[in-house]
């Protein structure tokens, strides 16, 4: 029993598979053991209002949310930045992306009024936000501050 609670199931990144994690090894980026990939995402995830919850509120890791739109020039211009950040911090930090077009309630919920805007989120806390297309080092300096 002690060990379900001191655990999380997540699915794997991969494969889908469901994990049951230690909550004490989450940060030793686990692997798979069906596929044998790393649960955690290495590059940004697309989010929807549908699986908002799942993908940010239930995480179990602390997760960046872009919010972006296709039109948008200076949210393309951080999408490297944030496909490297990604893979940098995989195990420690998931990157997700939601199109503000095409899902307005998660957009709405937070007050997102200017793209990009990104917010820091552990579990359903927001913890950090920031606004418009900054340098990789302001990210990172936010991200350190608070994961």
């Amino acid at each position: 029993m002690e060990d379900t609670v001191d655990s999380v199931v997540y699915p794997c990144a991969s494969c889908g598979k469901l994990n049951r994690i230690l909550r004490g090894r989450l940060r030793d980026d686990p692997t798979c053991g069906h596929c044998k990939q790393k649960v955690f995402p290495r590059r940004p995830v697309t989010i929807t209002d549908a699986t908002w919850k799942r993908e940010v509120e239930d995480s179990p890791l602390p997760v960046l949310v872009d919010f972006w739109a296709p039109w948008c020039g200076p949210c393309r211009s951080i999408a490297p930045m944030l496909e490297a950040i990604a893979g940098e911090r995989a195990g420690r930090l998931k990157i997700a992306k939601l199109n503000v077009d095409e899902n307005p309630h998660a957009a709405a919920r937070f007050a997102v009024q200017a793209i990009p805007t990104m917010i820091l989120f552990r579990g359903p806390l927001e913890v950090d936000q920031i606004r418009g297309a900054v340098p990789k080092s302001v990210i990172e300096a936010h991200l350190e501050r608070v994961t």
